[in-house]
Formats: structure tokens, sequence, C-alpha cells
């Protein structure tokens, strides 16, 4: 069946002046516009098309890449709003509806949200809404401690900033785990840090335990090279001194240079580190 609002691969099925007609299935023939159409494509050959409908509401294709498909979550620019609702900009000739009642926020002109594609039971129609978490569940589980997940802010809260893992659960990342100012809609990667009573999810940025250390490692070295093989920096320095320069927290930074230390790859001095060279 055709997918509308994702990708398709469909076969040519004929010509016109105008475009090009696509095999639905044996369902429908969808218009591909002529300024859409690939060079050389011809009756019988595949393509891979997004479908959506068009302002009359009849199915047609594209080979234009829009921002998300059907299910993702992503930000996006109004670029109109009115009494019915708003219309983002996500990449297509045609702008996605917002309607009125699945605005969380007033949304006006220019303004970027954080929205999720859906399809509209009552029309069929791609459409987004504001409101995430009926989409997302921590009934039941698809990841455990430690697994490494994509991870999208949703919004502050007190304690840290609410994210979205895998498009499918809701978690907290913590201001304590994050050294950067972070927006709605950012993406990063991050792991599962714990799993706390009523599936409560924490996350880390980065990875988990010893594959982080190995990540701060390549980090540490390359500011070394970049400095002359010497950063003034050890066990001793101020936390917020190690957070602003290195972007890892005093703990991390510790045993990132305490398993450099036992490489042999640096060695430290009483004002900070030093790269031992080969």
């Amino acid at each position: 069946m055709i997918q509308v609002g994702r990708f398709n691969r469909l076969s040519v099925k004929k010509t016109a002046d105008f475009g090009l007609y696509l095999d639905g299935f044996g369902e429908v023939e969808i218009l591909l516009p002529k300024r859409f159409v690939p060079e050389g494509l011809k009756v019988g050959d595949p393509v891979d098309v997004f479908i959506y409908h068009d302002s009359e509401n009849r199915l047609i294709a594209t080979t234009q890449k829009p921002y998300g498909v059907v299910g993702d979550i992503v930000r996006l620019k109004a670029v109109a709003a009115t009494k019915q609702g708003a219309f983002l900009d996500w990449g297509l000739m045609k702008d996605l509806f917002v309607p009125l009642s699945q605005q969380v926020s007033k949304m006006v002109a220019g303004g970027e949200y954080l929205v999720r594609i859906y399809i509209d039971e009552q029309t069929g129609r791609v459409a987004a809404t504001e409101k995430l978490f009926p989409a997302l569940s921590n009934d039941n589980l698809t990841v455990q401690e430690k697994d490494e997940v994509d991870l999208q802010v949703y919004r502050r809260s007190e304690l840290g900033y609410v994210v979205i893992i895998n498009n499918v659960h809701s978690g907290l990342l913590h201001y304590s785990d994050v050294f950067r100012e972070l927006e709605p809609g950012d993406k990063l990667k991050g792991f599962i840090k714990a799993i706390k009573e009523g599936n409560k999810i924490d996350v880390g940025v980065g990875k988990a335990g010893y594959a982080k250390v190995e990540d701060e490692s390549s980090h540490i070295m390359a500011l070394l090279d970049e400095h002359n093989g010497y950063l003034p920096y050890n066990d001793k320095s101020d936390p917020e001194a190690i957070r602003d320069f290195f972007g890892m927290s005093k703990k991390t930074f510790k045993m990132t240079t305490g398993a450099l230390y036992k490489q042999q790859k640096i060695e430290f001095t009483q004002t900070g580190i030093k790269k031992i060279e080969d």
C-alpha cells in the first residue's frame, strides 16, 4: 500500500507533458511533476519519492526531501499563522499544517517549534502537532541501562532538560551532566544512565563507562597537540575551569587523564599535564 507521508519506491507507469505518472501499487496513478523528474527516468524505471496530498487533496509525488516524515519529531519554522492553524516550512513546496487544536503554544510566523509529524485520521493528510507526550510512553521500555540512544531536547525543567529518547520514551538529562546550553529540538547522542522507580529514566551525554573515557581521551590528546603538548590543568584545577576548557566534568577529566597516564601517553606535572612523545 502507498504510505502517505513517507518515501515509497514506485515504478513509472506512463509519461505526460507535465510529468510522469507512477504506479501506486495498482491502487492509483500518482503524478510526479516534471520539475522533480530525475534526468533519464523512463517508463518501467523505479524511483524513490515522497508521497503527500496537494492543495486539491490529490496524492502527489516529489523527489524533494522533507525535514521529517510521519513519526518524526522535528523543529520547524512557522511561515504563516491563521485562525485555523499554522503552516510550517518542512522543505517541500506545500507547507505543513498544524491545526489550532494541536498547538500548545500560540504559533506565530517566524517562530520555531518542536512538532511531531502524523497522519490526520479525518482527512488522511500529513499534519503536525505540538502535543508530543501522547506519542511517548515509558510503560514498556525498549532500553536498558548503559544502552546508547538518540536524544532530542523537549523542554527545560527544574532539574534539567526533559528529552525524547529514540522517538519513543521520555527522560531527564540533569544540568550537571551537560556543559553547554541546549534548545528544544537539539539532537545529541547519549546513553541510559539509570532507570528508576516508575520507569523514570535518567540519561547522560556521549557514551557510558569506559567507552566515554576512550572518547574523551582522544579529545584531550587532540587538545595537547594543539597546545604544544602541555595543558595547565590537573586534578587540583577548579571544576568550572575544567568544564569551560574541556567541556567535561572534573570526575570525567580525572578518569580520562588517569587512563592516559596508565597508557603512558601523558605525565602529570605540578601545574598540569604533559604529552609523552613517542
